[in-house]
């Protein structure tokens, strides 16, 4: 099981948080801020390696979270 440290609450199981995106900039091709709204939120590439992502603690604080996770190992790094 994947375990996330909450600076808040402490280490805890992967099932209190609800995944809130990877953090990725929006590429400079899209313009006006609706579609890049629209890229930021819904469109994920899901690469192999290490991304930066959002984790918001639905089951305890209820605060976002910023991690590094290497997605081939599934292993928070950072």
């Amino acid at each position: 099981m994947l375990w996330l440290d909450c600076p808040n609450c402490g280490r805890r199981p992967i099932d209190e948080f609800a995944f809130g995106g990877e953090r990725r900039p929006a590429p400079d091709w899209i313009e006006g801020d609706d579609a890049r709204n629209f890229d930021e939120v819904w469109m994920f590439e899901n690469p192999a390696g290490v991304t930066t992502e959002r984790w918001f603690h639905a089951a305890g604080c209820r605060r976002w979270l910023t991690i590094r996770r290497d997605t081939t190992t599934d292993t928070v790094v950072a």
